[in-house]
């Protein structure tokens, strides 16, 4: 299976969405899938469902700093192309679907219980979030390659 489908098929399973995209990536570099999963497991809804970046783009920049954050103090260089992978996935996030902000991408700030009900009324969570975890992880496949 791909790791897009991979992802795709975490978050069908039940884990959030930055679980759904670190759990894919994260054993290519050294990371098993339960400790991924718990590494990643506070970053849906957008931080704890606060609505803020959305869970798939988190997982995302994590699966970025596997592969390229420094490791040791004085590798800037290191530091710089992960902080340059980022600035490039959230652009590309952005115009494949206008934010990296899950209030603005479900269209309702799920940190209110009323409005999270509301997002699980509309199946928010069944029909959107899984093609974000999709684009999430097809652009992260494409940075990391």
């Amino acid at each position: 299976m791909s790791q897009v489908k991979c992802a795709v098929s975490c978050f069908q399973e039940g884990f959030s969405c930055a679980q759904a995209v670190f759990s894919a990536y994260g054993p290519q570099y050294g990371l098993d899938r339960e400790m991924a999963l718990k590494a990643a497991g506070a970053f849906g809804g957008g931080m704890g469902h606060m609505g803020h970046v959305c869970g798939a783009v988190t997982g995302a920049f994590m699966v970025i700093g596997l592969k390229h954050a420094k490791t040791q103090p004085e590798d800037n260089e290191s530091r710089d192309e992960a902080y340059r992978l980022v600035q490039e996935f959230a652009e590309r996030f952005k115009a494949h679907n206008d934010s990296i902000i899950c209030r603005e991408l479900l269209g309702c700030d799920i940190s209110t219980p009323a409005a999270l009900e509301m997002a699980r009324e509309k199946g928010l969570f069944e029909t959107l979030c899984p093609r974000l975890v999709q684009d999430a992880a097809e652009i992260i496949e494409e940075i990391l390659e």
